[in-house]
């Protein structure tokens, strides 16, 4: 299965943004709001600055406590994301994700960010890959 088809499968086919210079606290609430994990870190929508997970907030929470929910979003996200393109296999995902060690990927087409995927949805698709070839596998030993 490609991207393409993981993001078309997604009842939520939006990507949520939000820009370097708002703060912390305003991700939070954003995150909340939406009940997602991550925030694609963009000053125009269609270009990756970063990316804010709640594992980056977390993190900065126990090291300097609550005086980082003022800082901006820019202070703690990470500059350097991996991403993928709408033809990349969900294996080839899949692998990048799990030697990476991170749960969200943005996606990319001609140049422009265009979803987000999780590992929830990769595993979904690579279990639904397994289970068709399964039974493909099964009709052929039986004859049908």
């Amino acid at each position: 299965m490609r991207v393409k088809e993981i993001l078309e499968a997604k009842a939520n086919r939006g990507v949520l943004t939000i820009t370097q210079n708002q703060s912390i606290h305003d991700a939070i609430a954003e995150l909340a709001a939406r009940r997602v994990g991550v925030l694609v870190v963009s000053s125009d929508g269609a270009s990756i600055d970063g990316i804010l997970s709640e594992r980056d907030i977390v993190r900065e929470l126990g090291q300097q406590g609550i005086e980082c929910l003022s800082k901006p979003v820019g202070e703690l996200m990470t500059g350097t994301v991996i991403s993928c393109q709408m033809a990349d296999t969900s294996k080839q995902v899949l692998e990048t994700m799990t030697d990476g060690r991170f749960r969200h990927m943005p996606v990319v087409d001609d140049g422009k960010l265009v979803g987000v995927i999780t590992l929830g949805d990769v595993v979904k698709a690579r279990l639904k890959e397994m289970d068709e070839e399964n039974s493909a596998m099964v009709d052929m030993i039986r004859g049908a």
